[in-house]
């Protein structure tokens, strides 16, 4: 049911304060408010009404309400601009909205601080309003609560990055039940945050993640790392934070300590090694579905689409539906803003392994408005639903130009008078401190917030009066509701009444989550007691709960070193466990910087834990000290010939070896390894058999070398092991291994692996080969010929005479090898690509025109005859290297399938100038190696030893004293002249594919 509200004008801009104007190219017509509100389909049972919009309201980027629940918003006018290009007229604000009359429309507006300059957030509490305003969080005092600031902001942090990033940027205020304020940040630069004036040393780096920051200690901390750009966060009715994200996986279920899944770049901490998938068991968007599994006797049977996944990959803005007024039906529901899909997605959480999982449920809401852009949900004082719309056509990223003179709020409610609906109750600010505590544990979930935060409030201001926390203990013990103990527990820990001795005694409470928290607040601000530890170390043995589990691994970080061990062999001795996504990397993030501390403590994890990831990981960090403690590997290997050890032991001993040593050339061999690879030489297991050769070679021995030539020049042994010793080989430069690789370039299965090989060695006869044999290649041959030409300049100008002689399709060479070739530094080479590829000279003209030839010639008519089945080859040629699309191609860049690729100017801009917004994590690195060879890519890992460089084609790991020249280049790792080496067709044929909703086949014969 809708109903629509509609205001007077009010008097909207201030002498000072510039009046917006937009600079977005879009043609389309802005539907109207009234027509918007038509167009959103509700759930059964609700209603919804127009709050505001324009032009009383603008880019609202974010929500919050204080205790009398009038709504405040934060305006965006500058989002997408940066230092180098910012507009000094623009400034953003926060303005408050109150419906007085409670018809479901605001009456009421003041503005309340107008000096913003990035504005993402706003919170209310501590006798203020809390202020994201990149590079800054403020502290705006309003003491007197009569809208007017005090004085002049307070800069409680600095250091967000406020230039490189154009979006993806810090955001998203909101009070923790543990009385922190909570916020999150995105991937696009790395942020060093401290208090101002702190040195480098004193702040804290940080890009993608969640981080909170204490109101009275003046305390930041980074909470988790990883993902992509979190925008929406909210707790569930046992305190347990979960969060949304764009692009990779949506929903995310919060550990404190936790290393996500990132969408490109490294964790700040090397030895990471693994990390958390996301907490859903689903996408909101198709990729999966493949031509032929939707087709059948050529009919169309069955079709998964986006729009029945759920809209699309970005989203903006969560809430949790929990307590009063929403039905049982509802409770605990994830509700999110899906940004493409026009709608709120609805997911149901579940406790699944030793945390959660989420399930898909119908969507929530679908608005027909295409200038939808939900950016922020949030639920009110009468259990309505605040949504936020941006109310744009373009994408997030502000491709289209900005559009700032609209902007539109709706209220989602339960059927019936919304005043009925309120708890009869006032403000919190007004309530006693008796009122308070017995009303924090109100049904009501935004009652019950509301008053936890004034609690605190009030203690930080002066002591608790001892029977309040009498009152809130004698509740905890005696409340038969799991949630209401749990809220009497945060008000007991925010007003400084949870001693430690009380928190002891949690840890025996039939609450699992209860005992969570009480692990939390334990180690909040110190290492525990020997008595809590002694307690830690029984319930890593014996707790039946893997949250709580998970939670003791989660604290080990905040033990001393040599505190961790007992609690975490406890912790590896659950093998129920041993593969689950969270419990096991957890203990991982806990024990690592210990290991080297600890390192007998650590070889004995290795033999008795029952998490093989676990002891994998602690062997390849032992291993890569092993120049410096070679005792220590000898002392683990014999540790785990030990014939009471596990004999999976010896496997994931090896895998952390080999991945500790891969791209060494040579090692000193440690003492024992000699008896150690020959108790395993003839091992049952065919992957024991082949790390033990491999490590053998590294170790210099030469009867390894002898039977890895065997096996790779046998064609009766099963390709994989050969496809290994071909790599082993080739790693350990034997230069015998070249005759044999020349020679497996006609062999149909291994031409690729050996081309990949040869590019490692400068002999002149391999160039002409690979030019000879080019044609009778495959095409992953094919590809990998030319990445092993254009390698080397010696080579690359070999595979330019081919292409001049019209022997070598000059479409095979992708743009990204032209600019390698470019950027080899033999000027004579790059003289011949531009001569070769004169439309490289020509884009580097103004981006903005070639976009706009390029729209002009990809009409809907033109695109509606393009072959897409030959754009679909071009992808896998010129794309898929890096991009997923339709669950095919690579992971290093983004994930194409839920991208809006059916806006023709968001896919132009960030082909034809896909450096304009380009992280830190993603600039190309140009590396000279000793070997003559100049490579181009991405480092995703580095050690002391080797450095992994992510090229267009392949990983490829290099020894440091190999590089003679590296720097780093300030553009994208894709190239800008993506589409200058194509002609029309194929980039209609290209871009047609890239459009289309779902798969189809390849050409005949490929």
């Amino acid at each position: 049911m809708v109903f629509l509200a509609l205001t007077s004008p009010l008097n909207l801009w201030a002498d000072d304060f510039p009046k917006p104007f937009n600079t977005e190219n879009s043609d389309a017509s802005q539907t109207s408010p009234e027509d918007a509100l038509k167009g959103i389909t509700v759930p059964e049972g609700f209603q919804v009404t127009l709050f505001a919009s324009e032009p009383e309201i603008n880019q609202p980027i974010a929500l919050a309400t204080d205790d009398r629940g009038r709504l405040w918003v934060a305006e965006n006018y500058t989002y997408s601009d940066r230092a180098t290009n910012f507009d000094e007229s623009m400034r953003d604000r926060i303005v408050i909205l109150e419906d007085v009359d409670g018809d479901g429309s605001f009456d009421q507006r003041t503005v309340f601080w107008d000096q913003g300059r990035r504005l993402t957030s706003v919170e209310i509490g501590y006798g203020g309003v809390w202020v994201l305003d990149a590079p800054n969080l403020l502290f705006i005092p309003d003491a007197d609560q009569d809208d007017v600031p005090d004085g002049e902001p307070i800069v409680m942090l600095d250091g967000w990055d406020d230039d490189a990033a154009r979006h993806t940027i810090v955001n998203g205020l909101r009070w923790g039940p543990d009385g922190w304020l909570y916020g999150r940040n995105g991937i696009m630069a790395i942020s060093n945050v401290g208090i101002p004036g702190a040195t480098p040393d004193q702040r804290v780096p940080m890009d993608c993640g969640i981080w909170r920051f204490h109101p009275t200690r003046h305390q930041f901390e980074v909470v988790a790392m990883g993902t992509t750009n979190p925008w929406g966060m909210d707790w569930d009715e046992h305190g347990q934070m979960f969060f949304i994200n764009t692009v990779i996986g949506h929903l995310w279920h919060v550990v404190p300590g936790a290393r996500f899944r990132r969408m490109y770049g490294e964790h700040f901490n090397p030895h990471t090694y693994g990390v958390i998938e996301q907490t859903a068991d689903h996408f909101h968007w198709d990729t999966n579905e493949l031509w032929h599994d939707v087709r059948k006797d050529g009919v169309t049977v069955m079709t998964q689409t986006t729009d029945q996944a759920g809209g699309g990959h970005a989203h903006c803005g969560m809430t949790i539906l929990q307590g009063q007024p929403f039905p049982s039906t509802l409770q605990g529901s994830v509700l999110a803003l899906n940004f493409h899909g026009r709608r709120i997605n609805r997911d149901t959480l579940h406790r699944h392994g030793a945390t959660y999982t989420a399930r898909h449920a119908p969507d929530f809401l679908k608005v027909a408005d295409p200038w939808f852009r939900g950016v922020e949900i949030l639920t009110g004082k009468a259990g309505e639903l605040f949504i936020a719309d941006w109310s744009d056509v373009g994408e997030c990223h502000e491709n289209d130009g900005i559009h700032r003179t609209s902007g539109r709020i709706y209220r989602l409610a339960l059927k019936g008078p919304p005043q009925a609906e309120r708890p009869a109750i006032g403000p919190a600010s007004e309530l006693s401190t008796q009122q308070l505590a017995e009303q924090v544990a109100s049904p009501w979930e935004w009652l019950s917030r509301k008053c936890l935060l004034e609690l605190g409030e009030r203690a930080s201001r002066s002591e608790i009066d001892p029977e309040i926390h009498q009152y809130l203990r004698t509740k905890f013990d005696t409340d038969e509701s799991e949630t209401r103990r749990l809220r009497r527990l945060w008000a007991l820990h925010i007003t400084g009444g949870a001693t430690d001795d009380f928190l002891a005694s949690c840890l025996d409470d039939p609450s699992e989550h209860v005992r969570c928290w009480a692990i939390q607040f334990l180690t909040e601000t110190g290492p525990p007691s020997p008595t809590v530890l002694a307690k830690f170390q029984s319930m890593a043995h014996s707790d039946d709960s893997g949250l709580v589990l998970t939670w003791l691994a989660s604290a080990l970080r905040r033990l001393r070193l040599e505190d961790r061990w007992p609690v975490a062999l406890a912790l590896g001795s659950h093998q129920d466990y041993a593969d689950d996504r969270v419990l096991p990397l957890m203990v991982w993030y806990g024990v690592e910087p210990a290991v080297l501390a600890n390192p007998d403590q650590a070889i004995e994890m290795v033999a008795t834990c029952q998490l093989p990831i676990v002891r994998e990981y602690i062997t390849r960090r032992m291993t890569l000290e092993m120049e410096r403690q070679p005792e220590v590997i000898e002392q683990l290997l014999k540790r785990v010939t030990d014939p009471t050890t596990n004999s999976l032991v010896t496997v994931d001993v090896l895998r952390g070896m080999t991945e500790a040593l891969r791209g060494w050339r040579k090692a000193t061999p440690v003492a024992g390894w000699d008896s150690f690879s020959a108790d395993n030489a003839d091992s049952d297991n065919e992957e024991v058999r082949r790390l033990t050769r491999e490590l053998s070679l590294v170790f210099g021995d030469g009867r390894a070398l002898d039977e890895l030539r065997t096996i790779a020049g046998d064609g009766g042994s099963a390709l994989p092991e050969r496809r290994a010793a071909i790599r082993a080989l080739v790693l350990a430069r034997d230069v015998d291994v070249v005759q044999l690789l020349q020679s497996l370039l006609r062999d149909r299965d291994l031409s690729r692996d050996a081309i990949n090989g040869l590019a490692a060695f400068g002999h002149e006869e391999t160039p002409k080969l690979l030019v000879s044999n080019f044609n009778g290649f495959n095409l992953p041959a094919q590809q990998a010929a030319i990445a092993t030409l254009v390698s080397r300049p010696q080579f690359a100008s070999v595979l330019l005479d081919a292409v001049s002689a019209g022997s070598i399709d000059r479409s095979l060479v992708s743009a990204f090898q032209l600019r390698q070739m470019q950027n080899s530094g033999d000027t004579g080479l790059s003289q011949r690509v531009s001569d070769l590829w004169p439309e490289l000279a020509a884009q580097s003209q103004k981006k903005t025109t070639r976009i706009a030839e390029l729209q002009a010639m990809l009409t809907p008519e033109t695109l509606a005859k393009a072959d897409t089945s030959a754009g679909r080859l071009l992808f896998n040629q010129s794309c898929a290297n890096c991009h997923t699309l339709f669950g095919e191609g690579a992971k290093i860049a983004p994930d194409l399938t839920g991208a809006q690729r059916s806006n023709l100017n968001y896919l132009l801009e960030n082909i034809v100038d896909p450096s304009a917004t380009v992280s830190e994590n993603f600039k190309l690195s140009v590396v000279l190696l000793d070997d003559g060879r100049v490579l181009n890519g991405v480092f995703v890992g580095r050690t002391e030893k080797t450095l992994t460089l992510q090229t267009a084609m392949d990983q490829i790991v290099i020894q440091r004293d190999e590089v003679e020249e590296m720097h780093e280049s300030p553009v994208s790792m894709m190239p800008d002249e993506l589409l200058s080496s194509l002609s029309d067709q194929q980039i209609q044929n290209l871009i047609a594919y890239l459009m289309l909703p779902a798969q189809v086949p390849l050409p005949d014969g490929e």
